[in-house]
């Protein structure tokens, strides 16, 4: 399953584990990844639950926070040790 996945997100994997520099990775960054992606993912859904009506602008911000949350934890799970570094910043 995991290779079907990174093979999938091969788009957004590949710019993030390029390069050969330096980088400073520490195991609480892929924490503090999964973290802030089930914060997100709750807000996505919470907003979801929470306001639905007939107005169709409430999914904005569940696209957004769910997407980013989704896609938060499937890099915390896919994603190399560089690839981490790069999301915040440390390479």
């Amino acid at each position: 399953m995991k290779p079907l996945l990174r093979k999938l997100l091969s788009p957004v994997l590949i710019p993030l584990e390029a390069g050969d520099q330096p980088f400073a990775y520490k195991p609480s960054h892929r924490i503090f990844l999964f973290i802030m992606s089930f914060i997100f993912l709750g807000l996505g859904i919470a907003v979801f639950i929470i306001s639905p009506g007939s107005d169709l602008s409430y999914l904005i911000p569940v696209i957004l926070f769910g997407g980013g949350g989704l896609m938060g934890l499937l890099l915390a799970l896919l994603a190399n040790d560089r690839a981490i570094a790069k999301i915040w910043g440390n390479s």
